[in-house]
């Protein structure tokens, strides 16, 4: 892969999740699906997309003859301070989000199948090259995209959620595999159900997915009874490109409401919302992030951590980062006075591990008090050497430190750690620290290392040091797909090669005849190409007989098989014109 500054700066748990793309795998009935898929696209959206769109596929080299080459998107995407990499399918929702954050545009790197042509309901390089990528040109769009990615990585997940996502994936992965079995989908379509009627209260990452879903995949923009496409699902789908402007799909008022609607990617969308704006979606954003564990922190951000059970990082007011999977949170007063991890857990400071408070040194979870010391007002981290005194905390003797909850802590104050004129972290050996009746440390557990902070000021998921933790994010149990293709379909894509080497440089128009006849005889189901040998033949205003036989071959297509009727329709439209 060929890297860029913006490349650059990717952490290695992203990274982990990029492959090559597999540009030599692609078929010439590939690139064929590309072009006829991009050139309704020009002709269409150039009317109903947001004005953004034309402008967008040119900065950001986006072609329409041939599926594009991220190496060349890339050399194009620097110089708006984007970037674009290769991934295998579905990546996790706070992965995906992620690279938004560090302005990079996961790309899927497979490409839907003939019979998927209108709509697929994987992630292919027509979604995410054709669909996300033109529309990040526009600066504000470009900016929402990225406070999203900030945003959405940080919101809590449930603990079934990731179960809901492999099942999401793999559910895709069959259905945009032409060879894969009824019987396989339906056992897929039930699984998810099941893990659907069980996942318990939606999580803050099922939220901000909706408005992902209603924004970035099928958003619409502009007047409420007249609006313009932007949602990347909706550019990047021929048929629902068409079908998501009439009057049968309610459009609805962007709101913070759109969280409460969930959506079926598998299927086309019964409701949009429309934005007057692209600044207005930061607006709706700001307003859930407000609502988000991220901002609100405390008991809330705490709890939610419990509920996700997987690691989080919960930030004292004193700027100490906390992160491990919580396990339990000691109320007095019906206020956060105590805040335990059970798992091996990582203290840090903006975004740094701190030396020697890796997972090693605390393997065994971490317990933390929070709130005023008893005989002061002023909050604890911002006590200074001479206040701490006074209130009997001195450094290498030994202290009673009594906080407002009730916890009591006794032992020898070993050393005081600050950052930026702040105490984060007091060390104490020979300790004993109580709440009532209940040992919350014991002096043969060990030096007890004292977070500081009034409050907990923000919690959000994952580690805040995430390479010195070790982030890594489950490598999925299924893969994409790779199509075997038969010897009959390798033929037919040699077709598709002879047929675009005719196009492209001319002067063997001859061949035609010969290629319409095997069409005829061994690929009797075929559209595409008859269409591209027709175009060809009209163009050059040479085989008018053939060009006669392979109008009737596909209205009559159109008759017999209704999927087609909308294909052919726009495909002869275009080349008549």
């Amino acid at each position: 892969m060929e890297m860029n500054k913006v490349l650059d700066k990717l952490p290695k748990h992203l990274m982990s999740l990029v492959i090559d793309q597999p540009y030599n795998d692609y078929t010439e009935q590939d690139h064929a699906v590309w072009r006829y898929v991009m050139r309704q696209n020009v002709k269409y959206l150039s009317r109903v997309a947001h004005g953004s769109y034309l402008e967008g596929l040119q900065k950001t080299g986006i072609g329409i003859e041939r599926i594009p080459h991220m190496y060349g998107m890339n050399r194009i995407l620097k110089e708006i301070g984007w970037a674009a990499v290769a991934v295998d399918g579905f990546i996790p929702p706070a992965a995906f989000m992620e690279f938004q954050a560090y302005k990079v545009l996961v790309i899927a790197a497979d490409i839907r199948p003939i019979n998927q042509i209108e709509y697929t309901p994987a992630p292919d390089i027509i979604h995410e090259a054709a669909g996300h990528a033109p529309i990040i040109a526009n600066p504000d769009y470009a900016e929402y995209l990225r406070v999203f990615g900030e945003i959405g990585s940080k919101a809590l997940s449930s603990a079934k959620d990731y179960a809901q996502y492999e099942a999401i994936r793999y559910l895709s992965i069959l259905k945009a595999d032409p060879y894969s079995s009824k019987a396989d989908i339906e056992k897929a379509e039930k699984t998810l159900e099941i893990i659907g009627q069980n996942i318990g209260g939606p999580s803050e990452m099922s939220l901000i997915r909706n408005l992902h879903w209603w924004t970035v995949e099928y958003g619409l923009v502009g007047d409420l009874y007249k609006p313009k496409i932007y949602g990347a699902g909706l550019l990047s789908s021929i048929g629902e490109s068409f079908s998501c402007l009439k009057d049968d799909v309610e459009k609805l008022p962007y709101s913070i409401d759109a969280v409460n609607y969930n959506f079926d990617i598998t299927n086309r969308q019964p409701q949009l919302f429309v934005t007057p704006d692209f600044e207005y979606l930061t607006t709706v954003l700001n307003q859930f992030a407000d609502r988000m564990a991220l901002r609100r922190g405390g008991l809330y951000g705490i709890q939610k951590a419990i509920e996700s059970e997987n690691v989080a990082t919960c930030v004292f007011s004193s700027g100490l980062q906390v992160s491990g999977i919580f396990s339990d949170a000691l109320l007095s007063c019906e206020r956060l006075a105590f805040i335990k991890t059970s798992s091996p857990t990582q203290l840090s400071h903006s975004g740094t591990e701190l030396p020697g408070h890796g997972k090693n040194y605390h393997r065994d979870g971490f317990g933390a008090p929070v709130g005023n010391l008893k005989k002061s007002e002023i909050p604890p981290e911002l006590l200074s050497v001479n206040e701490l005194i006074e209130i009997g905390i001195v450094e290498e003797e030994d202290c009673l430190v009594e906080f407002e909850s009730g916890i009591i802590l006794k032992g020898k104050l070993e050393n005081i750690l600050r950052k930026e004129d702040k105490n984060l972290l007091f060390t104490f050996t020979n300790c004993l620290v109580k709440f009532e009746d209940r040992t919350l440390f014991e002096p043969s557990w060990g030096k007890f290392d004292m977070a500081v902070g009034q409050r907990i000021e923000s919690v959000y998921t994952g580690p805040a040091d995430a390479e010195a933790f070790g982030l890594e994010f489950p490598v999925p149990k299924e893969k994409t797909h790779k199509i075997i293709h038969s010897e009959s379909s390798k033929n037919l894509h040699d077709l598709y090669r002879q047929v675009r080497d005719i196009r492209e440089k001319s002067g063997f128009h001859h061949l035609l005849p010969a290629i319409w006849d095997t069409l005829k005889k061994h690929y009797p189901d075929e559209w595409l190409l008859p269409m591209e040998i027709l175009e060809i033949s009209k163009k050059q205003k040479q085989n008018s007989g053939i060009a006669e036989a392979i109008t009737k071959y596909l209205i009559e297509k159109q008759e017999e098989n209704k999927d087609l009727v909308n294909l052919v329709s726009n495909g002869l439209s275009l080349i008549n014109e």
